[in-house]
């Protein structure tokens, strides 16, 4: 009976093993063909409008990147586009708290005499030795481009306009305006007195990002006080709904300019045109560079600050891996429909030895538009890797004697499908 049972166990096995071998296969099912990938047709971009002024940009907001542009880099005379920077430097000094809005602001002779009504300048009619509060005075250059608004701002905060447009000069510096130079605070012609359609841009996206409450001050259309009603110069701001500022500008030797920008479903531009014949052309020119951005680009978030993007191998290190990404949202805006032109690759160095600092750069992200390049930025460790104890720094050395390389290698950054719509491998993006 012990030796009976394996006996009839064999014999099932062999017995369903057969059955199995006498059953014929079922047929397989037939597949349905597969569904052909819809293609998103390329939308024809036709060339950028040429507005009639001398010199001309159009930017993105996001990311800074050059749409269209003619002789942008020109040095010409800004007018009351200089107004941008002194809104920027005032504003920087209430943040940092050294000014009020609700401080009493003297209205000087000089203030008086080169921006007042007995000028043919713009004007907010400030009296000579009135005190106004600063509120007023920034609303008043703002929106009526008062230049003895301007000029009494620039004495509060640093004592004298020419100690103001020092200021000026220096926060010009530290932005990168590179084409330009500040005399005064209101824009009145002066020798040595320049700046670029590339640099207002420049000035106008640091005004949006870093003060966007007092940004909002630029879309408001009229301003009234001690009884007189003034409107806004930029007239964009009643014929489109979608533009919020920035500032108008108008002398003999700058001719007419204007700095506008738009945001429409989440995409910001930024148009500037410097030296029209009036301010009809300059108006008209903003709004056809800023239509024809809109309608044939947009902007791709591509890769979120902190975001990790690479785990090389780390030796010598606690952890095995180091976490690198960047320190900035990267984004770049192309053409509508072209978004399986970008390709994202990370240049990062064959050997890593710890130890790393959170932020120490150890490589580059690079993305590339059709072959053009668009994107260069940083990258850095995400957090700090430490070295690790005597006995894993000394396995990782005896490792190194058998790891070649001490080079750059280049590989593909992250990437996800873009739609249903496209089969294309692209950077990892929200659209």
């Amino acid at each position: 009976m012990k030796i009976a049972r394996p006996l009839m166990l064999v014999s099932l096995v062999a017995f369903t093993g057969a059955l199995l071998a006498q059953t014929s296969p079922l047929p397989p099912k037939p597949q349905a063909p597969p569904k052909p990938v819809p293609t998103i047709p390329q939308t024809p971009i036709p060339p950028a409008p040429q507005p009639n002024a001398a010199a001309w940009v159009l930017m993105d907001y996001t990311n800074g990147q050059i749409l269209a542009e003619h002789d942008m880099d020109a040095r010409r005379a800004p007018a009351s586009l200089t107004k941008i920077m002194t809104e920027y430097v005032v504003n920087a000094e209430l943040a940092a708290g050294k000014i009020h809005m609700d401080d009493k602001v003297h209205i000087s002779e000089h203030a008086w005499r080169a921006g007042g009504a007995g000028t043919d300048g713009s004007t907010s009619f400030l009296k000579l030795n009135s005190d106004v509060a600063l509120k007023d005075l920034l609303y008043g250059m703002i929106i009526q481009s008062g230049n003895d608004a301007a000029i009494a701002l620039a004495e509060h905060v640093a004592g004298s306009e020419q100690a103001f447009a020092q200021m000026m000069n220096a926060y010009a510096q530290r932005l990168g305006m590179t084409g330009t130079h500040f005399i005064n605070a209101s824009g009145y012609p002066a020798p040595d007195h320049y700046s670029t359609a590339h640099d207002i841009a420049i000035l106008s996206r640091a005004l949006i990002r870093n003060f966007p409450e007092e940004y909002k001050i630029s879309a408001i259309k009229a301003f009234e006080w001690n009884g007189i009603t003034q409107h806004n110069r930029n007239t964009l701001l009643w014929t489109d709904p979608t533009v919020d500022g920035i500032k108008t500008g108008s002398t003999d030797e700058a001719g007419f300019c204007l700095a506008a920008s738009a945001l429409r479903d989440g995409m910001r531009l930024i148009a500037v045109t410097m030296g029209g014949p009036d301010m009809n052309a300059a108006t008209t020119g903003d709004e056809a560079l800023l239509n024809w951005g809109f309608n044939f680009y947009r902007s791709h978030k591509l890769y979120a600050a902190g975001q990790v993007l690479a785990t090389p191998r780390l030796w010598k290190g606690e952890a095995d891996t180091l976490e690198l990404g960047i320190a900035e949202d990267a984004s770049v805006t192309i053409p509508r429909g072209q978004y399986d032109k970008l390709k994202a690759t990370l240049e990062i160095p064959q050997r890593l030895v710890a130890p790393f600092k959170q932020g120490q750069q150890v490589g580059t992200l690079k993305v590339a538009f059709d072959g053009k390049p668009l994107v260069s930025e940083p990258l850095v460790v995400l957090k700090d890797a430490p070295q690790g104890g005597f006995f894993k720094r000394l396995w990782d050395a005896i490792l190194l004697w058998f790891h070649h390389g001490n080079g750059i290698t280049t590989t593909p950054a992250p990437t996800v499908s873009v739609s249903s719509a496209s089969s294309a491998a692209v950077p990892a993006a929200s659209k």
